[in-house]
């Protein structure tokens, strides 16, 4: 098997859960953030940087990568990890949600999806025989299927013909995946419909993937609605297999997430965010722009143990951002990717201590800058 899931704990009041996915390139301790490298890196930030702020896995982009510089060419220099100089595991999505979301670029069709390039305009299509002929060819420890995501708001008989069209791509997937080596994940689709949710779930469990993702959600609905689908759909995954939340990883997903069952989120959120100077903190954002940080002497955030607050103050870190200097994002990207791989390991450990429910109430306490 290229991986496996060991329950290591699970929180009584709540359905959080410590675990290990065991892959051929290591463990990952789980709860777990994914730092997002879309184009075979995490955007500022070395390899060796990731290890030392507590990355265990990575995400790469399909879509992006078979634009450019190819899935070929990758594929013929060794495969991503040896591209990218990372050893430990990677997962790969199935460019499906970038593809759906090219709006009038792309035209679905029951063989695949017809596109054009956000890059030159260039034509292309994506099957899932195609999707994973260039997953294989990446070479990433997870894979995933290609799915067909519904838009939020959407009216139900365009989320029905989604998931049921996500179910028959899925087995497609699973017939032309052929390499061993890789594992490959299956994507429940069903909008904010319960019993849709529910069907696709339960179509996707009944395939047999080693691990189930949930997608669809984190586009744009209430986080309660996102909250009340993982509620309902996550009790249908086996406790034996990984659950995966998509597209998802503001800390108040990631404790609500992770109190509902998931083991893995990746989100592009807190390396965008500080490219615009934004930093995560207990209780909330720190907008590092603002003027009153102008002779702030202290670190991001006090008693933080990663690069950027051990060595640099918040008045240092404002200044590089506001003359455009590139370790100013640096900073604040080795920051944020810290806090979540903490958070993630704070969660873990609360779960295996039995204080989970502790735990969530005080992030809830001091936290002041999110919404529900």
């Amino acid at each position: 098997m290229p991986i496996s899931y060991e329950l290591i704990a699970q929180d009584e009041k709540t359905g959080a859960r410590a675990g290990i996915l065991h892959t051929l390139r290591g463990d990952v301790l789980t709860p777990v953030f994914m730092p997002v490298g879309t184009c075979a890196t995490v955007k500022t930030v070395s390899p060796d940087e990731l290890k030392e702020l507590g990355a265990q896995i990575i995400l790469s982009n399909t879509y992006h990568l078979y634009l450019r510089p190819g899935h070929e060419l990758i594929r013929d220099l060794g495969g991503l990890h040896k591209f990218m100089n990372w050893d430990r595991p990677v997962l790969t999505d199935s460019g499906g949600f970038q593809v759906f979301s090219l709006a009038d670029l792309r035209k679905v069709q029951e063989d695949g999806v017809r596109f054009q390039s956000h890059i030159d305009g260039s034509y292309h299509f994506f099957s899932p025989e195609s999707v994973m002929e260039v997953e294989e060819a990446l070479g990433a420890d997870i894979i995933m299927a290609f799915d067909e995501c519904s838009p939020w708001p959407c009216d139900i008989k365009q989320v029905i013909a989604a998931l049921e069209r996500t179910e028959r791509w899925a087995r497609r997937c699973k017939e032309a995946h052929k390499n061993p080596s890789q594992a490959l994940f299956g994507i429940a689709q069903g909008g904010l419909y319960k019993e849709l949710r529910l069907k696709s779930t339960q179509q996707i469990v009944d395939l047999d993937f080693p691990g189930v993702a949930i997608g669809g959600l984190s586009i744009g609905e209430p986080k309660p609605l996102l909250y009340e689908a993982l509620d309902y759909s996550v009790p249908l995954i086996p406790v034996a297999k990984p659950r995966y939340l998509m597209g998802v990883g503001s800390p108040d997903c990631l404790v609500e997430g992770t109190a509902r069952g998931i083991d893995m989120f990746d989100c592009v959120m807190p390396t965008r965010m500080a490219r615009n100077g934004t930093c995560l903190v207990p209780g909330g954002r720190m907008v590092l722009r603002n003027a009153k940080f102008e002779r702030d002497e202290r670190p991001i955030q006090e008693g933080c143990g990663c690069y950027a607050c051990r060595n640099f103050s918040r008045a240092y870190i404002r200044h590089l951002l506001k003359a455009d200097e590139i370790l100013g994002i640096r900073l604040t990207t080795i920051h944020n990717l810290y806090y979540l791989t903490h958070l993630m390991s704070e969660m873990r450990q609360a779960i295996i201590d039995g204080s989970f429910s502790d735990f969530r109430r005080e992030f809830w306490q001091q936290t002041d800058s999110y919404v529900r």
